[in-house]
């Protein structure tokens, strides 16, 4: 009870949780940084960005050129937020979104025979069949998929651009002490 005669909320012991909006910080600029740098290297070279979306045989030939210049610029907005920590929720979901999707078409590829690089990272296309790299793939991204659900759960992370702005309330469940 409180002086006033409410109920203080429950106090955290100190120190507990303390790492948790620095490990959310720290997924959030790697997400980030994946993000901006697979989106620019496939900003340079459309036609090696389409060859990379037609490689995997899952979308009609018409919309090839549409993901293929859209994809890059989704890429690197979504790593702009994650890395300014603004709208990071929202930048998480969708980062979510998209590598589920590209987990699901990485293991399709490899489930159908496909030889291709995933052109994660630019380039892409048809590759020998020692070449390819699916586990290791999937994996990446799935461990990114993780991160991104995790700031889709605790978006409120350090050295956030939104934390400056909109300081945490009574009612954010990951709101951190400063």
């Amino acid at each position: 009870m409180t002086t006033d005669g409410t109920v203080a909320p429950p106090r955290r012991p100190a120190g507990s949780g303390a790492a948790l909006p620095w490990l959310g910080t720290a997924v959030r600029l790697v997400l980030g940084g994946v993000w901006v740098v697979a989106g620019a290297l496939k900003l340079p070279d459309p036609a090696a960005a389409e060859r990379a979306v037609r490689a995997y045989e899952l979308v009609p030939e018409g919309v090839v050129p549409l993901l293929a210049f859209g994809l890059p610029v989704l890429e690197v907005a979504l790593g702009v937020l994650l890395l300014a920590g603004a709208f990071v929720r929202p930048a998480a979901v969708a980062s979510a979104l998209l590598l589920a999707v590209f987990t699901a078409a990485v293991a399709s590829a490899w489930a159908r025979g496909l030889t291709i690089d995933c052109g994660c990272f630019g380039d892409g296309g048809e590759v020998d069949a020692d070449q390819t790299a699916y586990l290791t793939e999937v994996l990446r991204d799935v461990a990114l998929l993780a991160g991104s659900l995790l700031l889709g759960v605790r978006p409120r992370t350090r050295l956030a651009l939104l934390d400056r702005v909109r300081p945490p309330t009574r009612g954010d469940s990951d709101a951190h002490q400063p």
